[in-house]
């Protein structure tokens, strides 16, 4: 890797140095309008030594103490040690924040791969760990960066959902863990940071690959940004604006999927987030320009990052069929969990593989004591017999209480209080008739049923 340089001015105290009001304004004006979800929140700030980050932390500093920020963010700089002078960066922006008196966290990351992507996830997952529930992680990225990150997704391919850039406010999940995104400096320009970074003096650290061209962001903005000023000096803002316009669009069709969601799904057959059901008939009365919307949203509504369109267009494929019950089946590997999509009886299941596992653990011969009490607390004369049940899942089985009563009656001369019911696996020629089936079922059949229809569970 390329080594990097440190500007060499010497650390002094920025609190009482002139605030740059563009930098400022922004910065406090979102603060103004995330009020609400920052309260009682800790803040943290990305902070990697660069030009951005660092300029962002000594403004915290200068309006903090002006009073004008409630407290200071704690910096968070990461070492993955791709870099030769990785532990000199870290010791660098850990005695700046000492001089600033400013909180500072040094945090080792292992990265997977050699890439800038690598890396970054890399970053995102060591702060991750790092930070609790609901915290808020403060980062730098101007517009600029949107306008380069709007154009790489131009060029895979995406959708308004992606060409909406980064958001200023995101709330983000992974597993349990749920944190926020704060982007208050998506309408500076770059320009704006390098010129108060300059006036304060700001050591900061200048890492040339941001600049060399050897990936896609970088290769944009040594190469094609400039060809593109060329035409319009104004691209940047005009591109951050298209974005902002596009992000606004995208609310809408995300409010339309949702008020169509409400109309097609199944809420009886649902077991959220394992099991999500699609009525089909509900779903083609739509106009297609609402249907793939309503899919996209259907699929992703539990991924921190959209289904791909290819996705998208099998599964509406899969509803348009015209047989009734098939095999086929499609897979989707989320962020979160991977996913089966299947058709089934006129309704689409996409099914976390967490839950499809734990349906597919055979049921075991036991036996389940019934008691007087027991049906005290039955529903509409419906008993509910727990079959199996872990931390995530019970399975739940509704039986007649009055066939279970008169079976308490008949035995023991009707005096028992309660008694034994041995549940087994139906033998290979044995049939059950159920309330949804027209015929007897075999076993695979009735598991079927009971994995879509009979699922009672809890997140």
């Amino acid at each position: 890797m390329t080594s990097s340089a440190i500007i060499s001015h010497p650390i002094k105290s920025i609190a009482d140095l002139p605030v740059d009001k563009t930098l400022a304004t922004a910065l406090v004006s979102s603060m103004s309008e995330y009020s609400d979800q920052l309260h009682g929140r800790r803040l943290w700030l990305a902070c990697s030594g660069g030009r951005d980050s660092l300029a962002l932390a000594a403004l915290c500093v200068q309006l903090y103490r002006q009073g004008k920020l409630p407290c200071l963010p704690q910096l968070l700089h990461v070492d993955h040690g791709l870099q030769s002078d990785s532990r000199h960066w870290a010791k660098h922006v850990a005695n700046w924040a000492q001089a600033q008196q400013i909180p500072c966290r040094i945090l080792q990351a292992q990265v997977n791969g050699h890439d800038e992507q690598a890396a970054r996830q890399a970053r995102y997952n060591v702060m991750r760990a790092h930070i609790n529930q609901d915290d808020v992680l403060l980062l730098a990225h101007h517009a600029d960066d949107q306008a380069e990150t709007v154009l790489m997704r131009l060029i895979q391919g995406a959708g308004v959902n992606g060409l909406s850039g980064m958001q200023p406010w995101r709330v983000q999940t992974q597993g349990v863990q749920r944190n926020i995104l704060w982007r208050p400096w998506l309408t500076i320009r770059r320009a704006n940071i390098s010129a108060y970074a300059k006036r304060l003096e700001l050591p900061y650290i200048d890492d040339p690959t941001n600049d060399s061209g050897d990936n896609v962001r970088s290769g944009l903005r040594r190469d094609i940004m400039p060809i593109l000023a060329t035409y319009n000096p104004n691209v940047i803002d005009n591109i951050a604006r298209s974005a902002q316009l596009l992000s606004d669009a995208q609310e809408t069709v995300n409010a339309q999927a949702m008020q169509d969601m409400q109309q097609t799904e199944h809420t009886d057959l649902q077991l959220l987030p394992a099991q999500r059901v699609l009525n089909i008939d509900a779903l083609q009365k739509l106009p297609m320009y609402r249907q793939r919307p309503l899919l996209h949203y259907w699929l992703g509504q539990d991924e921190p990052l959209p289904p791909a369109k290819q996705l998208v267009d099998d599964v509406l494929t899969l509803s348009q069929r015209d047989d009734q019950d098939h095999q086929t089946e499609l897979f989707w590997q989320g962020r979160k969990a991977s996913y089966t999509i299947r058709r089934y009886r006129k309704q689409l299941y996409r099914m976390s593989s967490g839950w499809l596992s734990w349906l597919n653990v055979p049921l075991t011969e036991q036996v389940l004591t019934l008691s007087n009490n027991l049906f005290s607390h039955s529903d509409n004369n419906l008993t509910s017999l727990t079959m199996r049940s872990s931390d995530r899942y019970t399975w739940q089985l509704q039986v007649n209480a009055d066939a279970l009563v008169r079976l308490l009656e008949n035995s023991a001369n009707g005096v028992a209080q309660q008694v034994g019911l041995k549940v087994v696996p139906l033998g290979r020629k044995q049939r059950l008739q159920t309330k949804m089936a027209g015929r007897p079922q075999a076993e695979k059949n009735c598991i079927r049923r009971l994995g879509f229809h009979y699922g009672y569970g809890k997140a």
